[in-house]
């Protein structure tokens, strides 16, 4: 579980993003991190027993995404971010399918997925779910699915993709150009002890959407 000041921090640099607040409060910002990384390295091997393709013995460091915002390139220039993102995959850099935790005061959430592949991948992924549609859906459709989790369509292409059936009854499917599924977790689940355990349920449940993504592009 996470200590009540973790979150604090987290909204407190929501509103004050500024780098004399933050070098103010930097201690408070070590003590979230090595709390966030506690949680962490708690998940990594939990995770691996459900999804053996990841390392038990991972850096939990590796997992846990920079505060920092890359500014240069974006219109908001505030310095950081008002989350801690915590990222878990086979690999140790690039964007690939896996499972995300998302921890921001009212607006955390669960993640397991591919979010935004480059247009190789979706072409993959696309051409795997059109041939084995049975497979994805029994995912996608299923009850423990559907009762947490949300298949995102945000980014979903208005038109069928070039080479598809505009009428074929799984286009909505195919339209896709991201593939995450996403829950929200409240935030007193996280000062709970059950913490974990809820945690990984939620990545199990998700498990199969990512093994499918995974085998898709051949990881």
């Amino acid at each position: 579980m996470l200590k009540k000041e973790t979150l604090s921090f987290i909204k407190d640099v929501a509103e004050n993003n500024n780098r004399e607040w933050f070098a103010e409060n930097k201690p408070r910002y070590e003590e979230a991190k090595a709390d966030v990384l506690t949680l962490v390295a708690s998940i990594i091997p939990e995770l691996a027993k459900v999804d053996p393709a990841l390392s038990a013995e991972a850096d939990p460091k590796k997992s846990l995404m920079r505060i920092y915002r890359d500014v240069r390139f974006s219109k908001n220039k505030d310095p950081y971010k008002n989350n801690f993102g915590i990222w878990f995959s086979t690999k140790k850099g690039g964007n690939e399918p896996g499972y995300y935790l998302h921890i921001q005061p009212g607006k955390s959430f669960i993640a397991g997925g591919y979010w935004m592949p480059d247009a190789p991948h979706v072409k993959l992924i696309r051409q795997e779910i059109d041939y084995n549609i049975g497979d994805f859906k029994e995912i996608v459709e299923s009850k423990d699915f559907k009762k947490n989790f949300k298949l995102g369509t945000e980014s979903a292409l208005k038109n069928a993709p070039k080479g598809y059936d505009p009428s074929d009854p799984n286009i909505e499917y195919l339209k896709l150009k991201s593939f995450e599924a996403t829950m929200p977790i409240a935030d007193e689940e996280f000062f709970k002890p059950t913490l974990v355990n809820k945690l990984i349920s939620s990545f199990k449940t998700v498990q199969p959407l990512v093994v499918f993504l995974r085998n898709a592009i051949d990881v």
